[in-house]
């Protein structure tokens, strides 16, 4: 296996839809500062992997309007997935591994605003039984989080710490785009949404973009003093279908747990789009509780969609480089309540 580290990441998420940037216009200066990061140029860069989604932006091969975003003369070596950009890493990672290429530049972006987020995504759900019931994402999670609280795993209470100690955190981050902690009384105060759901439990509405940058072996020392070298990679996904999968579990995200070794984890940035899905999320992967999860604030004080996972691997790598810890988690989801999960294990070395 050849060494492959992350040694650049920028990332953009909008505070106002009014006048929100095309794609192209989001990702011209996050390649930019991609370039300035590393020190190289569109030449230097051997693959170019894109994660975003054609429904969200209402037409086929949207995601070739971000190839402009590129150049294309010369050609270049291009290519996409259909879901969070954290997949478009794996497939990038892959083909370092090949050994056809030894640097990529991954990136995604959303426009969540350009329609109505939480109708567009029951489109992801099983087109026979459950699209044309409509059921939307908030609701879904909703009923997730009641049978969880039924089942006395968790409670509001501790789903509103989660929101606590997020939106505390995301003070320190410059681009998130809800931020401020309260107290856990004030929050549990505030109305119901859906129940048992507030809107502070749920991740914002987000337009944005994210982009990092890969890089095997000696490229990667060249252009970083301290590199976030991967150490695993795993994913896997449970059934679409809701009625088979106990919602108050994410087998997926424990299998792909069990894929890497998360001994001595010192941050994990976790991919939850509602408070309790954090709470999930470290049951299923055995996280210690001196593991400080989601620094940034994670995807409740942001969170663009087909690039929230990637930002994820991106604030887990910034850790390394500044030095702030030597081993951390990045994991990403899609689908809805916790379908399908990714995690990477980053690692500094001295």
């Amino acid at each position: 296996m050849r060494d492959v580290a992350v040694v650049g990441f920028a990332q953009r998420q909008m505070e106002e839809f009014d006048g929100s940037p095309t794609c192209v216009e989001l990702l011209v200066p996050l390649f930019a500062e991609c370039y300035e990061q590393t020190g190289w140029t569109r030449r230097d860069i051997g693959f170019w992997c894109s994660g975003s989604s054609d429904y969200l932006a209402g037409r086929s091969f949207s995601f070739v309007q971000a190839v402009d975003a590129i150049g294309v003369i010369p050609p270049v070596n291009e290519s996409h997935v259909e879901m969070d950009a954290a997949w478009a890493l794996y497939e990038a990672w892959l083909k370092i591994q090949t050994g056809e290429v030894d640097t990529a530049l991954v990136y995604g972006f959303g426009k969540s605003s350009a329609g109505v987020l939480r109708r567009t995504l029951a489109l992801q759900l099983d087109p026979y039984t459950m699209t044309p019931l409509w059921p939307d994402t908030v609701s879904l999670a909703g009923l997730q989080a009641r049978a969880g609280i039924d089942a006395g795993l968790w409670d509001e209470r501790a789903m509103a710490e989660v929101v606590n100690r997020s939106l505390t955190d995301a003070e320190k981050n410059e681009y998130a785009v809800r931020k401020g902690g309260s107290s856990v009384e004030e929050l549990l105060a505030r109305p119901v949404y859906a129940d048992p759901l507030r809107k502070h439990d749920c991740a914002p509405v987000t337009d944005g973009a994210a982009a990092i940058v890969l890089a095997a072996a000696d490229r990667a020392r060249e252009v970083c003093d301290r590199p976030a070298w991967i150490t695993g990679l795993s994913h896997y996904v449970d059934p679409i279908s809701m009625g088979t999968r106990d919602l108050t579990r994410s087998p997926s995200a424990a299998r792909a747990g069990a894929g890497v070794d998360l001994g001595g984890v010192e941050v994990a940035e976790l991919h939850a789009p509602f408070s309790h899905q954090e709470l999930v999320l470290r049951r299923e992967l055995g996280l210690p509780a001196d593991v400080a999860v989601n620094p940034s604030g994670g995807a409740l004080a942001g969170n663009p969609m087909f690039t929230g996972g990637l930002i994820r691997f991106g604030e887990a790598a910034r850790k390394v480089w500044q030095g702030e810890a030597t081993k951390v988690l990045g994991h990403a989801t899609s689908g809805p309540a916790l379908q399908q999960n990714i995690v990477c294990t980053m690692e500094g070395r001295n």
